[in-house]
This record gives C-alpha cells, sequence and structure tokens, in this order.
C-alpha cells in the first residue's frame, strides 16, 4: 500500500529558539532534535521537509553588510546560501537517524510577482532580536524596516505571494522514488519572470505558504507546521488564552492573528484545506507525529473532529 505524502513546515525558530544566540554549534544540537522527530513520521507517511531561514538569512545580511569591499549580496541569494546551510545540517542528521532512507536537498526556486503588494508592507520577520535603541541604529545606517515581534523588535523584509514552484517536477520524481525531500527552504528562492528568463527579487517568501503551496503542487495528503509555539491560540498573550485543538477554516477566518507570525501558518493552512480537503496541524517540533493524530497542536480539517478545547 502506497504511503500518504505529508509537507512538514519546520520553522526557522523551531531550529533556533528565540533568544539563542545564533551560533553553529546550537543549530546543529537542534536540528539533531528536529531529526528524531521527522524520523517519527518515516514509517507512516512519504516526507518531504520545508524549514524556514528567517534567524539565519538575517544573520548573513548583517555579516554581509559588515564587509564594505563590494556591493552587498541580494537576499534571493542570501536564501539559497541558507538552503544549502539548513540543508546540509538536516540531510546529515537524517541520514544519521534513517540510515535507510534516502536523503536529498534540493535547491528550490519559487516565482513571485514583482508587484505583489508584499513590497510595499514589509512583515516578514529575519534575524536576530534587538533592543529599540540597536532598531533604531540599523535603520538609521541601512535603512531597514524593523517591528516589534511579540515583546521583541526585528528587522521585516517583504514576502510576497509565491505563484510556482520552479522545481516541483523534479520534487515529485524523487518522493516517487522514495526520498525523503528537503527542498523550498526559506520559502524558496524568490524569482521573477522577466523577458520570460528567470531573475532573483530581493525578499523572504513566508516557508508556510510556501509549503501549502508545494502540498497542493504535488498534491500531499497533509500539512504540518512545526513551530515554537505548541497549538494555536485565541486571546494569545492574555489571562484567558487557550489553545484549540481542532478547528476550521471558516473558523479560523474570523480571527485575526499576526501577520509576521501566526498569520501567514494560518492562512496557510485554511489554502491547503479548502483547496483539497486535507488536514494541517500545527504545533510543536517535538509532538510532530502526534499532531496529525489530534493528540496534540492544532488540527485544522474541513469538518469538526471534535469540539473545540484547551489543550
Amino acid at each position: 500500500m502506497t504511503k500518504p505524502t505529508v509537507v512538514v513546515a519546520l520553522g526557522g525558530n523551531a531550529l533556533l529558539c528565540r533568544g539563542e544566540p545564533l551560533d553553529a554549534d546550537i543549530q546543529r544540537k537542534n536540528v539533531g532534535t528536529a531529526a528524531q522527530a521527522i524520523a517519527a513520521l518515516i514509517q507512516d507517511w512519504n516526507v518531504v521537509l520545508v524549514h524556514g531561514n528567517g534567524p539565519q538569512v538575517g544573520l548573513l545580511a548583517l555579516q554581509n553588510a559588515a564587509y564594505k569591499e563590494v556591493k552587498a549580496y541580494p537576499l534571493d541569494i542570501l536564501g539559497a546560501e541558507t538552503q544549502g546551510m539548513i540543508g546540509y545540517l538536516l540531510m546529515q542528521e537524517l541520514r544519521n537517524v534513517l540510515p535507510e532512507t534516502a536523503v536529498t536537498t534540493l535547491l528550490t526556486q519559487v516565482e513571485v510577482d514583482g508587484g505583489d503588494p508584499a513590497f510595499l508592507n514589509p512583515t516578514k520577520y529575519i534575524g536576530p532580536v534587538y533592543d529599540k535603541a540597536e532598531a533604531d541604529a540599523l535603520s538609521l545606517e541601512k535603512g531597514w524596516e524593523f517591528k516589534n515581534d511579540g515583546k521583541y523588535i526585528r528587522r521585516v523584509v517583504p514576502s510576497p505571494q509565491p505563484l510556482n514552484i520552479i522545481e516541483s517536477d523534479s520534487i515529485k520524481q524523487l518522493i516517487n522514488h522514495g526520498n525523503l525531500v528537503i527542498c523550498t527552504g526559506g520559502g524558496g528562492i524568490p524569482v521573477v519572470r522577466k523577458d520570460n528568463k528567470l531573475v532573483g527579487i530581493e525578499a523572504v517568501i513566508d516557508k508556510d505558504l510556501s509549503a501549502a503551496f508545494l502540498a497542493k503542487q504535488i498534491n500531499a495528503d497533509a500539512l504540518l507546521i512545526l513551530t515554537d509555539a505548541d497549538a494555536v491560540y485565541l486571546n494569545w498573550g492574555q489571562e484567558d488564552q487557550y489553545a484549540l485543538k481542532n478547528a476550521q477554516p471558516e473558523q479560523l477566518a474570523q480571527i485575526e492573528f499576526d501577520a509576521g507570525s501566526m498569520g501567514p501558518k494560518i492562512s496557510a493552512a485554511c489554502e491547503f484545506v479548502n483547496a483539497t480537503q486535507g488536514r494541517v496541524g500545527i504545533g510543536c517540533l517535538v509532538d510532530g507525529a502526534q499532531i496529525l493524530q489530534g493528540l496534540k497542536g492544532t488540527l485544522i480539517t474541513a469538518t469538526p473532529i471534535e469540539q473545540d478545547a484547551a489543550i
């Protein structure tokens, strides 16, 4: 019997917890934890892994800007660098825990519209956290934009909608040959078409929206969004906050979520469920397999499974 396919969206903050230094050894340790969680899915699912890159691409931008001898590299090239870096760490750790499984990392381009309104309203958080004085100084020095990310301040960049995953046919072929595929890292390398040629553009695509788009394009059965939150919460940050066990797109459409964090996850989840009638799980990295079973996190489905309740 053919196994169903799940696209797993692994947050950059799941690989590097908020407040942790952007240190290679810390990221390698966290990737080891992620590999164990992904390995738990292999028995029942074909796994396609999409990772975030917010902290990592922001660090590369800082390192890049520090060298004054050449013009700073654009975000599409920095995004490609993070695909290689994070893909390498994930591929190595997954092979260590799944020695009999073929694991392949694929550099992936994602087409966007150069006229997307997102270019006029940056919302995608990248890089480390700052206090107000640091953010104001960087804004003045580099012209970067900053917004509040919960109690933190972080840089924001444009996050346009994905229109096409250029390498989707290659991804499907790898799945059909039994590969665990790591692809569309950081939401994919953002490209536009000019004179029928692909050209990079300054942006960081939200990896959850790209993961949902990929899941539809390859006809996946489920989407699993793993982050540093254990579920989707209502009244987040308030005394009466509570987590949803099961929710439907029409219910979530009536609730406003943070455009820079949970908002894209909810949009991606609802879009996938509405388009495919599949299921989406959202929750903590270590709970991955249990989220799709409805035992942990939040499960978003076309029809109710059980009464919404706090976890």
